[in-house]
């Protein structure tokens, strides 16, 4: 009888540790979810949001991707509703970080926050995935120093300079071709008119907001209104092709040299008919599949995943007429891979509008 009796409590307690171990495995096999939130809605992220999903299969996580189509305030709304539903990590692209403040603290102080595409160092962000920005709007005046090597008037078109990634790629453009030594914490204000070299004026930098009849607008307004225009640069991957669209429709294409970023179908097909001289593009698939990973991670306390510096740069690369066509290729490839790109695998992506 007393053996019967003593074997209760031990029976008991295997029951109960079955009972943990089980309990454990499953809080082990849930999904953590994360979030992936963009600057706007454009072809761009078309390459990120496979990233992501393609990271979440991996990464045993659920990911919601949510591209806001009215700014800031869309951006916030998104963010609180997340927040509400107890989201254990948030990817985002600032519109406008100086004026975020306050949503971007909230974020931290509530889950686990990352920048993609554009940062804002001064917030609580753990991380920022994405390109150098300075540097690749350098890269994008190198492009017009070829295009135009004698020198010219250059006129500079972006969506919005509210964001960090637009003004420090501005600023790398004015800077090369100024031949200034590199100061990413430089800024030639938008509004103090012509910026003169020896080579290059810039004549002008206009926004448009996202409105793509406005940016249109703009594009068509310039080429009519300086009879010198050397050469456009567009910084948000729409802007190239309606600036095209405006050269043909004024029968300067040639005469009017066409720089881009990104890589929007039209500008590709641009480039390889000559009528854009080149584009410098990043690699939005790798911005979506870090994010995921990086937040992945983050919830399940691996703090490893964080660089020491908080910044993980995905190069920026230069496209030409003489390598458009295995830069597509590769685009292509990519978009019918059913499988996530190995880590480290030379990726990129295809049209957007915010460049990140």
């Amino acid at each position: 009888m007393s053996s019967k009796l003593s074997r209760i409590p031990r029976m008991a307690s295997m029951t109960l540790i079955c009972f943990v171990v089980a309990g454990c495995g499953e809080n082990r096999s849930e999904k953590t979810k994360v979030a992936y939130i963009t600057n706007g809605i454009a072809s761009f992220w078309t390459f990120a949001e496979k990233g992501a999903e393609d990271a979440a299969q991996e990464f045993n996580a659920d990911v919601n991707i949510q591209m806001p189509a009215n700014g800031v305030e869309d951006q916030k709304r998104i963010c609180q509703d997340l927040l509400a539903q107890g989201i254990d990590g948030i990817a985002i692209s600032p519109i406008d970080p100086d004026n975020q403040g306050d949503l971007l603290t909230e974020i931290g102080q509530r889950t686990n926050l990352i920048t993609h595409d554009s940062d804002a160092p001064e917030s609580a962000r753990l991380c920022y995935i994405g390109m150098d920005n300075y540097t690749a709007g350098r890269m994008c005046g190198q492009l017009v120093k070829e295009a135009m090597p004698e020198g010219g008037s250059v006129m500079i078109f972006v969506g919005r300079l509210g964001q960090a990634n637009s003004r420090l790629r501005r600023q790398g453009v004015i800077d090369e071709l100024m031949d200034r030594e590199p100061d990413e914490s430089r800024y030639d204000e938008p509004s103090a008119g012509e910026i003169k070299g020896e080579k290059y004026t810039i004549l002008d930098t206009r926004t448009d907001g996202f409105d793509f009849g406005k940016a249109k607008a703009q594009a068509q307004d310039a080429v009519a209104k300086y009879d010198d225009l050397g050469c456009m640069v567009g910084l948000f991957a729409y802007n190239p092709p309606l600036m095209l669209d405006a050269v043909r429709e004024a029968g300067k294409v040639g005469k009017i040299k066409i720089v881009a970023f990104d890589e929007h179908d039209q500008s590709l097909q641009g480039i390889k008919d000559k009528e854009i001289y080149g584009t410098v593009v990043q690699n939005p698939y790798k911005y979506g599949y870090e994010s995921v990973r990086v937040l992945a991670g983050l919830a399940k306390g691996d703090e490893s995943v964080i660089p020491e510096d908080k910044i993980l740069y995905i190069p920026a690369r230069q496209i030409r007429n003489d390598n458009v066509d295995a830069f597509q290729a590769e685009l292509q490839r990519l978009l019918a891979s059913e499988d996530p790109v190995e880590e480290g695998a030379e990726t990129s992506q295809k049209p957007g509008a915010e460049s990140p």
